[in-house]
Order: structure tokens, then C-alpha cells, then sequence
């Protein structure tokens, strides 16, 4: 027979705990290798756990009841399955309370139980039992904590202010200035054009001495 106490501490108020524990859903969704499976009239449902004991990996079947008493935030669990092969058989009952922790908004998660085993399998399970409740503990507390913590809500952004002439997508930078810089360019690259296009006044000094020189030359004939 397999002996389980255990002490989980919540980061979260009780209340918060107590909705997950309760809930066969997201107690299975906290257990690694765990599937749930249909539910009964009577309100037991069906459940596959698969554990591995050293080298061998065990798939257990169980039918699964589960009674609560909210008010107390109190549980008891009963299973009764067995492996795949039908080589062991066992039946496991645990109670389980959520109370308030040393801190406000804080919980502790109060188990024990007793698991008994029968059939060629009871005894290397056993033996590796302390270890694999140690280790199944563990992964269990890690994800309770998580699938108690309140959504993150959503991150809002400021309003822009009457400046902010940048689009969605654009990177600030100093794009004022660089279109400063252009525009002046433009400006100054037009004027030079303009000037060029305008029609030059004749130069007087050198038709003079363009028609000095002609008239020398012809003298000299």
C-alpha cells in the first residue's frame, strides 16, 4: 500500500484555487500523461494515467468519483482501475482541502490518500512509487499555480498627442529635418534652372573688341 501526504502552497486566494481543484477538467489538464474520458449517470467519469516507473511505462484505466463539499472547500476522490495488460489491479481513495496560507491571497492544498496495489507489477511500482509521487507532485504544483493566475490584461496605449504626425509602422526619427533638407535642395536646384533659361544681355566689351579685331586685321590686308 502507497502512503500520500502532501502540502502544495498556492500563490492565490483560496476561492481561485478551490474553482480549479474541483474541477476534474483542470485537475487532469495539471497532470502530465493524464486524459479524461466519458462521464456516467451516476456522476463518475472515466480517466487514463501514464506513469513511468524506471524503465517501464505503465497506462492505468480508472473509473473515477468525485464528491465535494463547497462550503468546506473540501474533496474525496475514489478510483478503482488497472493497467493496460491487466497485470495489476488497484484501488485509491485521497481527500483533499484548500485552505488559506500564511500570507493574504495566499493557499495551501492539503492532500492525502492511499493507494492499494495488486497483481506482478505491485511491487516494482512500489518500490519506485517515492520518487515517482515526488516527481508527479512537482509538475502538478508548477502547472496549479499557473492555471490559478488571472489573465494578463491587456496593455493600452496612449492617446497621440497633437504632434505626433507619425504613421502606424514608422520608426520616430528625424524625418523632419531630412524633409527640410530636400525641400531646400528642390528649391535651390529649380532656381539655378530658372537662371539658365533666361536670355543673357549682350556683352558690349567683347563685341568691341571682336569688331576691333576684324577691322585690324582687315586694315593690315
Amino acid at each position: 500500500m502507497l502512503s500520500i501526504t502532501e502540502e502544495i502552497a498556492v500563490p492565490h486566494p483560496p476561492q481561485r484555487v478551490w474553482e480549479v481543484v474541483s474541477s476534474p477538467q483542470d485537475v487532469v489538464s495539471c497532470i502530465g500523461g493524464a486524459e479524461l474520458g466519458p462521464s456516467h449517470d451516476d456522476g463518475s467519469f472515466d480517466g487514463t494515467l501514464v506513469v513511468r516507473f524506471g524503465g517501464i511505462r505503465v497506462k492505468f484505466g480508472a473509473r473515477v468519483s468525485l464528491d465535494l463539499d463547497e462550503p468546506g472547500h473540501e474533496g474525496r476522490l475514489s478510483a478503482r482501475g488497472k493497467d493496460g495488460q491487466g497485470a495489476t489491479r488497484f484501488s485509491a481513495h485521497a481527500t483533499f482541502r484548500v485552505v488559506a496560507g500564511e500570507n493574504p491571497g495566499t493557499s495551501v492544498v492539503a492532500v492525502d490518500g492511499e493507494v492499494q496495489l495488486n497483481g506482478k507489477l505491485a511491487k516494482l511500482i512500489e518500490s519506485g512509487a517515492g520518487a515517482v509521487i515526488s516527481r508527479m507532485t512537482k509538475e502538478f504544483s508548477e502547472q496549479l499555480i499557473r492555471k490559478c493566475a488571472p489573465p494578463a490584461e491587456p496593455v493600452t496605449r496612449a492617446a497621440p498627442g497633437p504632434h505626433a504626425a507619425q504613421t502606424a509602422g514608422q520608426a520616430p526619427g528625424p524625418a523632419p529635418a531630412r524633409r527640410a533638407g530636400l525641400l531646400a535642395r528642390l528649391r535651390a536646384w529649380w532656381s539655378g534652372r530658372r537662371s539658365r533659361r533666361q536670355p543673357q544681355p549682350p556683352m558690349q566689351a567683347d563685341s568691341a573688341n571682336t569688331s576691333g579685331e576684324a577691322l585690324g586685321r582687315g586694315g593690315r590686308r
